[in-house]
Protein backbone atom coordinates (compact mmCIF):
# COMPACT_ATOMS: atom_id res chain seq x y z
CA UNK A 1 0.00 0.00 0.00
CA UNK A 2 1.47 3.37 -0.99
CA UNK A 3 0.30 6.54 0.71
CA UNK A 4 -0.72 9.31 -1.62
CA UNK A 5 1.52 11.68 0.30
CA UNK A 6 4.36 9.20 0.74
CA UNK A 7 7.75 8.91 -0.87
CA UNK A 8 6.65 5.98 -3.04
CA UNK A 9 3.96 8.15 -4.61
CA UNK A 10 6.79 9.81 -6.54
CA UNK A 11 7.77 8.03 -9.74
CA UNK A 12 11.42 9.01 -9.43
CA UNK A 13 11.65 7.30 -6.03
CA UNK A 14 9.88 4.13 -7.22
CA UNK A 15 12.23 3.82 -10.17
CA UNK A 16 15.32 4.23 -7.96
CA UNK A 17 14.51 1.64 -5.29
CA UNK A 18 17.46 -0.40 -4.05
CA UNK A 19 16.76 -3.73 -2.38
CA UNK A 20 18.50 -4.39 0.93
CA UNK A 21 18.56 -8.11 0.12
CA UNK A 22 20.26 -7.25 -3.16
CA UNK A 23 22.92 -5.24 -1.33
CA UNK A 24 23.94 -7.82 1.23
CA UNK A 25 27.34 -9.39 0.47
CA UNK A 26 28.05 -7.12 -2.53
CA UNK A 27 31.66 -5.99 -2.88
CA UNK A 28 32.83 -2.65 -1.53
CA UNK A 29 35.49 -1.04 -3.72
CA UNK A 30 37.66 2.07 -3.56
CA UNK A 31 37.93 4.62 -6.40
CA UNK A 32 40.68 2.52 -8.00
CA UNK A 33 38.35 -0.47 -8.22
CA UNK A 34 40.13 -2.47 -5.53
CA UNK A 35 37.99 -4.61 -3.30
CA UNK A 36 37.99 -3.55 0.35
CA UNK A 37 35.42 -5.96 1.69
CA UNK A 38 31.80 -7.01 1.47
CA UNK A 39 28.69 -5.24 2.74
CA UNK A 40 26.88 -7.09 5.54
CA UNK A 41 24.43 -4.47 6.85
CA UNK A 42 23.09 -0.93 6.46
CA UNK A 43 22.77 1.40 9.44
CA UNK A 44 19.96 3.95 9.75
CA UNK A 45 19.53 6.76 12.25
CA UNK A 46 16.22 6.37 14.08
CA UNK A 47 14.92 9.68 15.36
CA UNK A 48 11.22 9.50 14.62
CA UNK A 49 11.50 10.57 10.96
CA UNK A 50 9.03 9.11 8.46
CA UNK A 51 11.92 7.83 6.35
CA UNK A 52 15.01 7.06 8.48
CA UNK A 53 18.26 8.30 6.84
CA UNK A 54 21.16 5.95 6.19
CA UNK A 55 24.06 6.68 8.56
CA UNK A 56 26.58 4.19 7.23
CA UNK A 57 27.44 0.67 6.16
CA UNK A 58 28.76 -2.37 7.97
CA UNK A 59 31.54 -3.95 5.91
CA UNK A 60 33.33 -7.25 6.44
CA UNK A 61 37.03 -6.54 5.97
CA UNK A 62 39.09 -9.69 6.36
CA UNK A 63 38.36 -11.09 9.79
CA UNK A 64 36.92 -7.91 11.25
CA UNK A 65 33.78 -5.86 10.88
CA UNK A 66 34.20 -2.19 10.01
CA UNK A 67 31.93 0.83 9.81
CA UNK A 68 31.86 3.10 6.75
CA UNK A 69 30.03 6.43 7.19
CA UNK A 70 27.58 7.24 4.43
CA UNK A 71 29.58 10.38 3.57
CA UNK A 72 32.31 8.06 2.24
CA UNK A 73 29.91 6.30 -0.17
CA UNK A 74 29.88 7.46 -3.80
CA UNK A 75 27.45 4.85 -5.13
CA UNK A 76 25.18 2.21 -3.63
CA UNK A 77 23.70 -0.44 -5.92
CA UNK A 78 23.25 -4.22 -6.26
CA UNK A 79 26.34 -4.16 -8.50
CA UNK A 80 28.46 -3.05 -5.58
CA UNK A 81 29.35 -0.19 -3.29
CA UNK A 82 31.88 2.35 -4.53
CA UNK A 83 33.62 4.66 -2.09
CA UNK A 84 34.57 8.22 -2.93
CA UNK A 85 38.05 8.27 -1.47
CA UNK A 86 41.13 6.06 -1.53
CA UNK A 87 41.70 6.91 2.11
CA UNK A 88 38.77 5.69 4.16
CA UNK A 89 38.58 5.52 7.93
CA UNK A 90 37.36 1.95 8.42
CA UNK A 91 36.34 2.21 12.05
CA UNK A 92 35.58 -0.87 14.11
CA UNK A 93 31.84 -1.32 14.00
CA UNK A 94 29.78 -0.62 17.10
CA UNK A 95 26.07 0.17 17.26
CA UNK A 96 25.48 3.61 18.72
CA UNK A 97 22.40 5.04 20.40
CA UNK A 98 19.73 5.99 17.89
CA UNK A 99 21.06 3.66 15.20
CA UNK A 100 19.45 0.50 13.81
CA UNK A 101 20.92 -2.32 11.73
CA UNK A 102 18.39 -2.94 8.97
CA UNK A 103 19.38 -6.54 8.20
CA UNK A 104 19.86 -7.52 11.82
CA UNK A 105 17.08 -5.56 13.57
CA UNK A 106 14.33 -5.03 10.98
CA UNK A 107 14.52 -7.54 8.13
CA UNK A 108 12.36 -10.62 8.90
CA UNK A 109 11.13 -9.08 12.17
CA UNK A 110 7.57 -8.19 13.13
CA UNK A 111 6.22 -4.85 11.94
CA UNK A 112 2.75 -3.32 11.90
CA UNK A 113 1.22 -2.16 8.63
CA UNK A 114 -0.95 0.56 10.16
CA UNK A 115 -2.82 1.37 6.95
CA UNK A 116 -3.55 -2.31 6.26
CA UNK A 117 -4.15 -3.06 9.98
CA UNK A 118 -2.04 -6.21 9.98
CA UNK A 119 1.12 -7.66 11.46
CA UNK A 120 3.79 -8.34 8.84
CA UNK A 121 7.37 -9.51 8.58
CA UNK A 122 9.52 -7.58 6.16
CA UNK A 123 10.91 -10.00 3.60
CA UNK A 124 12.86 -7.15 2.04
CA UNK A 125 13.52 -3.48 2.70
CA UNK A 126 14.10 -0.72 0.17
CA UNK A 127 16.37 2.31 0.10
CA UNK A 128 16.23 5.29 -2.22
CA UNK A 129 17.79 8.72 -2.55
CA UNK A 130 15.27 11.30 -1.37
CA UNK A 131 16.40 14.88 -1.88
CA UNK A 132 20.04 13.86 -1.89
CA UNK A 133 19.88 11.59 1.17
CA UNK A 134 19.76 7.81 1.23
CA UNK A 135 16.70 6.76 3.25
CA UNK A 136 14.66 3.69 4.16
CA UNK A 137 11.48 4.19 2.12
CA UNK A 138 9.67 0.86 1.91
CA UNK A 139 9.18 -2.77 2.85
CA UNK A 140 7.97 -5.82 0.95
CA UNK A 141 6.35 -8.94 2.36
CA UNK A 142 5.45 -12.36 1.08
CA UNK A 143 6.78 -15.80 0.25
CA UNK A 144 7.77 -14.79 -3.27
CA UNK A 145 10.15 -12.21 -1.85
CA UNK A 146 11.77 -14.82 0.39
CA UNK A 147 12.15 -17.19 -2.56
CA UNK A 148 13.71 -14.40 -4.55
CA UNK A 149 16.25 -13.88 -1.78
CA UNK A 150 17.35 -17.52 -1.72
CA UNK A 151 17.26 -17.88 -5.51
CA UNK A 152 19.91 -16.80 -8.03
CA UNK A 153 21.57 -13.54 -7.08
CA UNK A 154 20.41 -11.87 -10.29
CA UNK A 155 16.86 -12.07 -8.90
CA UNK A 156 17.75 -10.25 -5.66
CA UNK A 157 17.83 -6.91 -7.36
CA UNK A 158 14.33 -6.98 -8.83
CA UNK A 159 11.94 -4.99 -6.62
CA UNK A 160 8.29 -4.77 -7.58
CA UNK A 161 7.46 -1.12 -6.75
CA UNK A 162 3.70 -1.69 -6.95
CA UNK A 163 3.96 -4.22 -4.10
CA UNK A 164 6.25 -2.22 -1.84
CA UNK A 165 4.66 -0.78 1.32
CA UNK A 166 5.47 2.86 1.95
CA UNK A 167 7.56 3.08 5.13
CA UNK A 168 5.38 5.96 6.40
CA UNK A 169 2.59 3.38 6.82
CA UNK A 170 4.81 1.07 8.91
CA UNK A 171 5.11 0.94 12.69
CA UNK A 172 8.37 -0.76 13.55
CA UNK A 173 8.72 -2.49 16.89
CA UNK A 174 11.94 -3.05 18.74
CA UNK A 175 11.02 -5.62 21.32
CA UNK A 176 12.09 -6.99 23.61
CA UNK A 177 10.96 -9.78 21.26
CA UNK A 178 12.85 -12.91 22.26
CA UNK A 179 14.70 -14.54 19.43
CA UNK A 180 16.94 -17.39 20.50
CA UNK A 181 18.93 -16.18 23.49
CA UNK A 182 19.02 -12.51 22.50
CA UNK A 183 16.53 -9.74 23.05
CA UNK A 184 16.08 -6.75 20.79
CA UNK A 185 16.04 -3.71 23.05
CA UNK A 186 16.07 -0.88 20.55
CA UNK A 187 12.95 1.23 19.97
CA UNK A 188 12.80 1.23 16.20
CA UNK A 189 10.74 4.36 15.72
CA UNK A 190 8.49 6.88 17.37
CA UNK A 191 4.76 6.04 17.39
CA UNK A 192 3.12 6.34 13.98
CA UNK A 193 0.39 8.99 14.25
CA UNK A 194 -1.98 6.70 12.31
CA UNK A 195 -2.13 4.38 15.34
CA UNK A 196 -4.60 6.82 16.90
CA UNK A 197 -7.11 6.06 14.14
CA UNK A 198 -7.30 2.32 14.84
CA UNK A 199 -10.56 1.01 16.28
CA UNK A 200 -10.29 -1.07 19.50
CA UNK A 201 -11.07 -4.32 17.65
CA UNK A 202 -8.39 -3.58 15.05
CA UNK A 203 -5.80 -2.84 17.71
CA UNK A 204 -6.83 -5.99 19.60
CA UNK A 205 -6.32 -8.07 16.46
CA UNK A 206 -2.82 -6.65 16.05
CA UNK A 207 -1.96 -7.36 19.69
CA UNK A 208 -3.08 -10.97 19.35
CA UNK A 209 -0.76 -11.51 16.40
CA UNK A 210 2.31 -9.85 17.88
CA UNK A 211 4.94 -11.41 20.08
CA UNK A 212 4.50 -10.51 23.76
CA UNK A 213 7.38 -8.02 23.87
CA UNK A 214 6.21 -6.32 20.69
CA UNK A 215 2.61 -6.25 21.97
CA UNK A 216 3.70 -4.51 25.17
CA UNK A 217 5.65 -1.98 23.14
CA UNK A 218 2.68 -1.27 20.88
CA UNK A 219 0.47 -0.72 23.94
CA UNK A 220 2.93 1.90 25.18
CA UNK A 221 2.61 3.76 21.87
CA UNK A 222 -1.15 4.41 22.10
CA UNK A 223 -3.21 6.36 24.60
CA UNK A 224 -4.02 4.40 27.80
CA UNK A 225 -7.76 4.62 27.13
CA UNK A 226 -7.34 3.31 23.59
CA UNK A 227 -5.11 0.51 24.88
CA UNK A 228 -7.64 -0.48 27.56
CA UNK A 229 -10.48 -0.54 25.02
CA UNK A 230 -8.40 -2.85 22.84
CA UNK A 231 -7.73 -5.24 25.73
CA UNK A 232 -11.48 -5.50 26.30
CA UNK A 233 -11.82 -6.78 22.73
CA UNK A 234 -9.14 -9.49 23.02
CA UNK A 235 -9.87 -13.19 23.39
CA UNK A 236 -9.61 -14.35 27.00
CA UNK A 237 -6.60 -16.63 26.51
CA UNK A 238 -4.63 -13.98 24.61
CA UNK A 239 -5.47 -11.31 27.18
CA UNK A 240 -4.52 -13.56 30.09
CA UNK A 241 -1.14 -14.30 28.49
CA UNK A 242 -0.50 -10.64 27.77
CA UNK A 243 -1.29 -9.59 31.35
CA UNK A 244 1.00 -12.27 32.77
CA UNK A 245 3.92 -11.43 30.51
CA UNK A 246 3.66 -7.63 30.36
CA UNK A 247 5.62 -5.51 32.87
CA UNK A 248 3.65 -5.39 36.13
CA UNK A 249 3.27 -1.60 36.19
CA UNK A 250 2.03 -1.51 32.60
CA UNK A 251 -0.48 -4.34 33.09
CA UNK A 252 -1.82 -2.79 36.31
CA UNK A 253 -2.19 0.62 34.67
CA UNK A 254 -4.15 -0.87 31.77
CA UNK A 255 -6.43 -2.85 34.08
CA UNK A 256 -7.24 0.36 35.95
CA UNK A 257 -8.27 1.97 32.67
CA UNK A 258 -10.53 -0.94 31.68
CA UNK A 259 -14.18 -1.02 32.68
CA UNK A 260 -14.40 -2.72 36.10
CA UNK A 261 -16.41 -5.70 34.88
CA UNK A 262 -14.01 -6.30 31.98
CA UNK A 263 -10.98 -5.97 34.25
CA UNK A 264 -12.36 -8.38 36.85
CA UNK A 265 -13.26 -10.87 34.14
CA UNK A 266 -9.70 -10.70 32.81
CA UNK A 267 -8.24 -11.19 36.30
CA UNK A 268 -10.34 -14.31 36.90
CA UNK A 269 -8.32 -16.07 34.21
CA UNK A 270 -4.96 -15.11 35.74
CA UNK A 271 -3.29 -17.48 38.26
CA UNK A 272 -3.78 -16.43 41.89
CA UNK A 273 -0.19 -15.30 42.49
CA UNK A 274 -0.15 -13.21 39.31
CA UNK A 275 -3.55 -11.73 40.15
CA UNK A 276 -2.32 -10.59 43.56
CA UNK A 277 0.80 -9.13 41.98
CA UNK A 278 -1.31 -7.04 39.61
CA UNK A 279 -3.82 -5.95 42.25
CA UNK A 280 -0.96 -4.96 44.54
CA UNK A 281 0.41 -2.64 41.86
CA UNK A 282 -2.90 -0.77 41.47
CA UNK A 283 -4.24 2.19 43.38
CA UNK A 284 -5.99 0.93 46.55
CA UNK A 285 -9.41 2.26 45.48
CA UNK A 286 -9.25 0.52 42.09
CA UNK A 287 -7.89 -2.70 43.57
CA UNK A 288 -10.63 -2.73 46.21
CA UNK A 289 -13.33 -2.30 43.58
CA UNK A 290 -11.96 -5.24 41.59
CA UNK A 291 -11.55 -7.44 44.66
CA UNK A 292 -15.24 -6.88 45.43
CA UNK A 293 -16.25 -8.02 41.95
CA UNK A 294 -13.90 -11.00 42.13
CA UNK A 295 -15.56 -12.04 45.38
CA UNK A 296 -18.78 -12.94 43.56
CA UNK A 297 -19.16 -16.43 42.17
CA UNK A 298 -18.87 -16.90 38.43
CA UNK A 299 -22.20 -17.19 36.65
CA UNK A 300 -23.90 -14.72 38.97
CA UNK A 301 -25.05 -11.14 38.49
CA UNK A 302 -22.34 -9.88 40.86
CA UNK A 303 -19.57 -11.40 38.77
CA UNK A 304 -20.95 -9.92 35.55
CA UNK A 305 -21.86 -6.42 36.72
CA UNK A 306 -19.83 -3.24 36.42
CA UNK A 307 -19.49 -1.27 39.63
CA UNK A 308 -19.38 1.98 37.68
CA UNK A 309 -22.56 3.88 38.51
CA UNK A 310 -23.82 7.45 38.39
CA UNK A 311 -26.26 8.16 41.20
CA UNK A 312 -28.31 11.23 42.12
CA UNK A 313 -30.58 12.33 44.92
CA UNK A 314 -34.14 13.36 44.02
CA UNK A 315 -33.41 17.05 44.53
CA UNK A 316 -30.41 17.26 42.17
CA UNK A 317 -30.96 19.16 38.93
CA UNK A 318 -30.74 17.55 35.51
CA UNK A 319 -28.06 20.10 34.55
CA UNK A 320 -25.88 19.00 37.48
CA UNK A 321 -26.21 15.31 36.62
CA UNK A 322 -25.52 15.95 32.93
CA UNK A 323 -22.30 17.73 33.92
CA UNK A 324 -21.23 14.67 35.93
CA UNK A 325 -22.02 12.38 33.00
CA UNK A 326 -19.86 14.46 30.69
CA UNK A 327 -16.99 13.99 33.10
CA UNK A 328 -17.47 10.22 32.68
CA UNK A 329 -17.44 10.30 28.86
CA UNK A 330 -14.65 7.70 28.67
CA UNK A 331 -17.05 5.21 30.29
CA UNK A 332 -19.96 6.04 28.00
CA UNK A 333 -20.44 2.39 27.01
CA UNK A 334 -21.35 1.49 30.61
CA UNK A 335 -23.56 4.49 31.43
CA UNK A 336 -27.02 4.22 29.91
CA UNK A 337 -29.00 5.41 32.96
CA UNK A 338 -28.73 7.27 36.28
CA UNK A 339 -29.80 5.75 39.61
CA UNK A 340 -32.07 8.06 41.61
CA UNK A 341 -31.73 7.41 45.37
CA UNK A 342 -33.78 8.24 48.45
CA UNK A 343 -32.34 9.70 51.66
CA UNK A 344 -31.15 6.24 52.81
CA UNK A 345 -29.32 5.51 49.56
CA UNK A 346 -31.94 3.02 48.35
CA UNK A 347 -32.83 2.88 44.65
CA UNK A 348 -35.98 4.76 43.69
CA UNK A 349 -35.72 4.68 39.91
CA UNK A 350 -33.24 4.16 37.06
CA UNK A 351 -33.60 7.11 34.67
CA UNK A 352 -32.33 6.53 31.09
CA UNK A 353 -29.76 9.02 29.78
CA UNK A 354 -32.04 9.77 26.82
CA UNK A 355 -34.71 10.95 29.26
CA UNK A 356 -32.20 13.41 30.73
CA UNK A 357 -31.52 14.80 27.27
CA UNK A 358 -35.20 15.55 26.79
CA UNK A 359 -35.68 17.21 30.19
CA UNK A 360 -35.23 20.89 31.00
CA UNK A 361 -31.86 21.60 32.71
CA UNK A 362 -33.57 22.99 35.82
CA UNK A 363 -35.75 19.90 36.31
CA UNK A 364 -35.10 17.95 39.53
CA UNK A 365 -34.28 14.26 39.18
CA UNK A 366 -37.23 13.34 41.40
CA UNK A 367 -39.58 14.75 38.77
CA UNK A 368 -38.29 12.15 36.28
CA UNK A 369 -39.20 9.19 38.50
CA UNK A 370 -42.06 7.19 37.02
CA UNK A 371 -43.73 3.80 37.04
CA UNK A 372 -43.18 0.88 36.62
CA UNK A 373 -39.93 1.51 38.53
CA UNK A 374 -36.39 0.15 38.12
CA UNK A 375 -35.40 -3.32 36.93
CA UNK A 376 -33.26 -4.98 39.61
CA UNK A 377 -31.59 -8.25 40.58
CA UNK A 378 -29.48 -9.28 43.56
CA UNK A 379 -25.73 -10.04 43.26
CA UNK A 380 -26.25 -13.79 43.69
CA UNK A 381 -28.93 -14.00 40.97
CA UNK A 382 -28.04 -16.50 38.21
CA UNK A 383 -27.63 -15.29 34.64
CA UNK A 384 -30.90 -16.95 33.67
CA UNK A 385 -32.75 -14.59 36.03
CA UNK A 386 -30.94 -11.57 34.58
CA UNK A 387 -31.94 -12.67 31.07
CA UNK A 388 -35.54 -13.09 32.17
CA UNK A 389 -35.69 -9.65 33.79
CA UNK A 390 -34.22 -7.92 30.74
CA UNK A 391 -36.39 -9.71 28.18
CA UNK A 392 -39.57 -9.15 30.19
CA UNK A 393 -38.96 -5.42 30.58
CA UNK A 394 -37.12 -4.81 27.26
CA UNK A 395 -34.62 -2.57 29.05
CA UNK A 396 -30.97 -2.10 28.03
CA UNK A 397 -29.66 -2.77 31.52
CA UNK A 398 -30.56 -4.06 34.97
CA UNK A 399 -29.40 -2.62 38.30
CA UNK A 400 -27.82 -4.96 40.85
CA UNK A 401 -28.93 -4.07 44.41
CA UNK A 402 -27.96 -5.32 47.88
CA UNK A 403 -30.35 -6.54 50.58
CA UNK A 404 -31.19 -2.93 51.50
CA UNK A 405 -32.03 -2.12 47.88
CA UNK A 406 -28.94 0.05 47.46
CA UNK A 407 -27.37 -0.13 43.97
CA UNK A 408 -23.98 -1.86 43.82
CA UNK A 409 -23.63 -2.36 40.07
CA UNK A 410 -25.21 -2.57 36.65
CA UNK A 411 -25.43 -5.28 33.97
CA UNK A 412 -25.85 -4.10 30.40
CA UNK A 413 -27.57 -6.17 27.74
CA UNK A 414 -24.47 -6.34 25.55
CA UNK A 415 -22.33 -7.62 28.44
CA UNK A 416 -24.93 -10.29 29.07
CA UNK A 417 -24.75 -11.35 25.42
CA UNK A 418 -20.95 -11.53 25.69
CA UNK A 419 -21.26 -13.78 28.75
CA UNK A 420 -23.82 -16.10 27.16
CA UNK A 421 -22.14 -16.38 23.75
CA UNK A 422 -18.41 -15.68 24.40
CA UNK A 423 -17.15 -17.26 21.19
CA UNK A 424 -19.21 -14.88 19.06
CA UNK A 425 -17.01 -11.88 19.88
CA UNK A 426 -17.66 -8.55 21.51
CA UNK A 427 -21.01 -6.87 20.98
CA UNK A 428 -21.49 -3.18 21.65
CA UNK A 429 -24.71 -1.16 21.81
CA UNK A 430 -24.30 2.47 20.80
CA UNK A 431 -24.82 4.80 23.76
CA UNK A 432 -25.28 8.54 23.73
CA UNK A 433 -23.94 10.81 26.45
CA UNK A 434 -25.20 14.38 26.67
Amino acid sequence: MRRKDGALARKAVREALVSLAGLLTVVVINPAGQEIGRLVDVICRWRGERYPPVAGLVVKVGHRTAYVPVAAVADLSPDGVRLNSARVDLRDFQVRDGEVRLAHDVLDHQLVDVDGVRVIRASDLYLARVEGTWRLVGAEVGLKVLLRRIGPRRLHRRPAPEKVLDWAAIQALGGPEREGTAARQVRLRAPNSALRTLRPAELADLLEHLGRGAASELLEMVEPGQAADALEEMHAAELEALLREAPTAQAARLLEKMEPDEASEALRDVPDAERERLLGAMRPEQAGRLRTLLGYAEGTAGALMTSLLVTASADRSVADVVLELRGQAEHAADLDAVCVLDGEGALVDDVPVVQLLLAEPGTQMGELVQEPGPVTVTPDAPLSEVVERLTDTRRHSVVVVDDQHRPVGRILADDLVDALVPERGRFRVFRLLP
